[in-house]
């Protein structure tokens, strides 16, 4: 199979995209929070793997490290982008308040300040640490996985993820503290909406840091 993407044959690159696609999805949700971003990040990573499809190695025993590996160098910079975008929005003067929404939104937001409150912690760690973290506990990597998507040694996979852990225990209690204490502020009405796996994700992150 990996012979046949090197040597540019579509199909296998089509069955590829379908056993892989939802992996790296999952693991752009998660990593950047937003699920059109993460779409964007499918959609350039698999270009990318095309690009760079002679690089797969053939005797390697999956396509997953490399993928992913190209995956992180995508978000990278997608979020490089995105910050530098958001530090232009900043620049532009507000012409007027946005209008309340409506109360059933109410219960969608507290949602949504879980999910920022996970991110929130995780955007502390450092790069090295975050990404391990990601591949290894997210996405399901094995220590090796990760290291061939990384291009780092395996202990250096270990350390790193051991630093991840220890150091998110910590900052998820406080955002969490911090993320309850802004929905005591607000009380969701009954029937409200969620955002997609935001409550899902949030308390399965929880669980996964104090592993």
């Amino acid at each position: 199979m990996h012979a046949r993407i090197r040597a540019g044959d579509p199909d296998t690159f089509r069955e590829l995209f379908r056993d892989h696609a939802q992996l790296v999805y999952r693991h752009a949700a998660r990593v950047t929070g937003d699920w059109a971003m993460a779409q964007d990040v499918v959609s350039l990573t698999f270009l990318e793997a095309w690009r760079l499809r002679d690089r797969l190695r053939e005797e390697a025993d999956s396509a997953r490290p490399w993928l992913m590996g190209i995956a992180a160098n995508v978000l990278r910079n997608t979020t490089r982008a995105a910050r530098r975008h958001d530090r232009a929005l900043s620049r532009v003067p507000v012409r007027e308040a946005l209008p309340d929404f409506a109360d059933e939104l109410v219960g969608r937001m507290a949602d949504a300040a879980q999910l920022a409150a996970a991110q929130s912690a995780l955007a502390q760690l450092r790069r090295s640490e975050r990404e391990v973290f990601t591949l290894c506990v997210w996405s399901g990597l094995g220590y090796a996985e990760a290291a061939e998507a990384l291009g780092v040694p395996v202990g250096t996979v270990r350390s790193r993820l051991s630093r991840a852990r220890a150091r998110l225990r910590k900052l998820a209690a406080k955002e969490l503290k911090k993320a309850r204490a802004a929905r005591e502020k607000v009380e969701p009405t009954a029937g409200g909406g969620q955002i997609r796996g935001g409550r899902t994700e949030a308390a399965r992150s929880m669980k996964e840091w104090n592993r």
